[in-house]
């Protein structure tokens, strides 16, 4: 039986503040040290709404997300493409097959440093904004969420709607930056 996604050993891209790969790092010391690596955040569009991901996570549990955010792994002192590490998370989060995506953006990225205010861990990412389609609503794994929501992406900007309070930070981070 495989163990628990958020139980596994992976490895993760630490990198430099121009994205320069400096070796690999265990993912939990990353975020325990603070150490500065890649990450991505992928918003998927379902009829022109967003669907955003209510975090079940060691980080920032709890927290509203854009539909998936994590990191490329790194096998063989190699990391894997942001693309591939995409595609990866949404099958693995949502079930989402390449072929049920069209019109992958890369939007740009954003560094952000973050202590989770609920537990020991750091989120210092250079983290790299995506955004597609689908045409299928996908199923969510509860084994990596609470539930989700779709929203607009005017209302989820919005500082009136209610799910803004508990946007995670490197969405508002995205927004301040004009990224989404």
């Amino acid at each position: 039986m495989t163990q628990p996604y958020y139980q596994q050993k992976i490895f993760i891209p630490r990198v430099d503040e121009k994205d320069n790969f400096l070796g690999p790092i265990e993912r939990w010391e990353a975020h325990e040290k603070g150490v500065l690596h890649r990450a991505f955040t992928i918003a998927v569009s379902y009829n022109n709404q967003i669907i955003c991901q209510h975090r079940k996570h060691p980080v920032f549990d709890g927290w509203f997300d854009l539909t998936a955010s994590s990191h490329p792994m790194v096998v063989a002192e190699k990391a894997q493409s942001n693309e591939e590490a995409v595609i990866h998370a949404l099958k693995r989060e949502w079930g989402l097959e390449v072929d049920q995506i069209t019109g992958m953006k890369n939007l740009g990225s954003v560094i952000h440093n973050t202590q989770d205010p609920n537990s020991k861990y750091i989120e210092h990412e250079l983290c790299h904004f995506f955004i597609t389609e689908t045409r299928v609503l996908p199923k969510i794994n509860f084994d990596i969420a609470y539930g989700y929501t779709l929203q607009t992406l005017k209302d989820l900007k919005s500082d009136t709607n209610p799910l803004f309070k508990s946007l995670a930070p490197w969405i508002k981070k995205a927004f301040e930056l004009k990224l989404l």
